[in-house]
């Protein structure tokens, strides 16, 4: 078994690939023509994005994300949370929480992207 891929469910697909291109450095691997599903390469697991409206279709019920109450969240590693998160922000994230070190030693931040999913940015373990 290999851990393949994350799907947000998401109102606006490119919106969606668009904002984590700029907020968070990704490079978009896939947007299908009807702008229904996209993949993001972020390394050796792809962060994707499926629309609440096929969802629908596809006979599931889909529920929004909220990073104020979340019941998942997503964690990018950096180096430079600080700067990480500034570039977040400026591209239209919504701060949560500041950069915080944690007692293990990581730099922790939170920032709730376009659709409200909680993301984490963090300093990578035992950095």
């Amino acid at each position: 078994m290999k851990f393949g891929y994350t799907i947000l469910y998401v109102e606006d697909v490119p919106k969606t690939i668009a904002f984590y291109e700029q907020a968070f450095g990704f490079v978009r691997r896939f947007v299908h023509e009807a702008g229904d599903f996209g993949e993001l390469d972020t390394g050796a697991t792809s962060l994707a994005f499926a629309s609440l409206r096929l969802m629908v279709e596809l006979g599931k019920n889909p529920q929004r994300a909220s990073a104020d109450a979340p019941s998942f969240e997503i964690a990018f590693t950096t180096p430079d949370v600080a700067a990480a998160l500034q570039r977040a922000v400026d591209a239209g994230a919504r701060l949560v929480q500041a950069p915080e070190q944690m007692p293990w030693g990581q730099t922790v931040a939170y920032v709730a992207d376009i659709n409200g999913a909680l993301v984490e940015l963090c300093t990578p373990m035992g950095a």
